[in-house]
């Protein structure tokens, strides 16, 4: 069983910021999309209820004639989508292994903002919750785990946390690099380097512009309003698409830092870097998790990066992948538990 001691990426690879990069980067999107055609697996699109009307777009993947081990769902992050690199390469791991993989889209992603009116913000977990609900009773008879990066680990963990009151058959859930403290996180992109800033501010003003041009009425914001930093955008957004009032309340609606995960009873696997430059490690030292939840964290990898190698293959979809098959082995398809 992989463990986070055994990630050690050449020297080269142990600055933070070039695994970050090259976690995004062009190259390992398509190095993904190879290795998810590679496994022969018929991709198709699903429209999944989120409840209330709302509509999360999805992407089921199967591998013809095989008798699926089960189901992932993987969350990817913010400004990410179902076809980042992690999503794509996490996906063929996972099918090459005996699953049947839905990668889900959060709203306003990966080109879905024509779905749903209202703009996206991170207390959404309803709506997700609700998706994931509608995947498994689409897809049922089959052991069902998830897995998210950055914010989609936060997301996971937040569902794994509602998945009993809310019917979720949910056996398993992996995160990595989860989005503890709302907050900080904020603070340490805005006093690290410019880059991580620029990045998000840049992606989230282009998705607002896409949101305005679809629902002009409802969305008649001005572009002095999108030059905002991420910080004063977030406030904006708080005050006028949420009930939260202050950004502050909005930060602790989606925090799972200290004991926010105490109630957790959905078996938990967590991995962090410690030198993540967008999440302070200094969060996950504080926090305080149950006995269902465990976390291992890497000396090096930077944000959802744990890059191996020059070929931009990744530990963490390795790491995913065997703790998520723990699942099966323990209780393998037809087999009562």
């Amino acid at each position: 069983m992989l463990t986070a001691d055994d990630y050690h990426p050449p020297k080269w690879l142990h600055n933070p910021h070039l695994q970050s990069v090259l976690s995004s980067s062009g190259l390992r999107r398509r190095r993904g999309l190879r290795a998810l055609n590679a496994t022969g697996a018929v991709t198709t699109e699903h429209i999944f209820d989120g409840g209330d009307g709302v509509r999360l777009q999805g992407w089921h993947s199967a591998v013809p004639g095989n008798t699926a081990s089960g189901l992932a769902l993987l969350l990817h992050g913010w400004e990410g989508s179902t076809e980042s690199s992690y999503m794509r390469m996490t996906a063929a791991r996972l099918l090459e292994a005996g699953f049947e993989v839905v990668r889900l889209n959060f709203r306003d992603h990966g080109g879905t903002h024509h779905l749903n009116e209202e703009i996206f913000h991170s207390n959404r977990l309803d709506e997700v919750v609700n998706a994931a609900g509608d995947v498994a009773r689409r897809f049922p008879n089959r052991p069902f785990v998830a897995a998210g990066y950055s914010l989609g680990g936060n997301f996971v963990l937040r569902m794994a946390l509602r998945a009993p009151q809310a019917g979720l058959p949910l056996l398993r859930v992996v995160s990595v690099c989860p989005v503890l403290d709302p907050s900080a996180s904020l603070m340490g992109m805005e006093e690290g380097l410019p880059l991580y800033h620029w990045y998000f501010q840049r992606k989230w003003r282009h998705s607002l512009e896409r949101k305005r041009e679809l629902f002009p009425e409802r969305h008649n914001y001005d572009d002095e309003t999108l030059a905002k930093s991420v910080r004063e955008l977030t406030r904006w957004m708080v005050e006028r698409h949420t009930d939260f009032g202050t950004i502050d309340d909005y930060f602790e609606g989606y925090s799972i830092a200290g004991n926010r995960l105490a109630g957790l009873t959905v078996p938990a696997d967590i991995l962090m870097a410690q030198d993540d430059p967008v999440i302070p490690f200094s969060d996950f030292q504080a926090w305080q998790l149950p006995a269902t939840a465990h976390l291992e964290t890497a000396r090096w990898g930077g944000h959802c990066g744990f890059i191996e190698n020059a070929a931009c293959d990744g530990f963490g979809e390795r790491w995913v992948t065997e703790r998520l098959s723990q699942v099966v082995a323990a209780d393998p398809p037809g087999v009562p538990g």
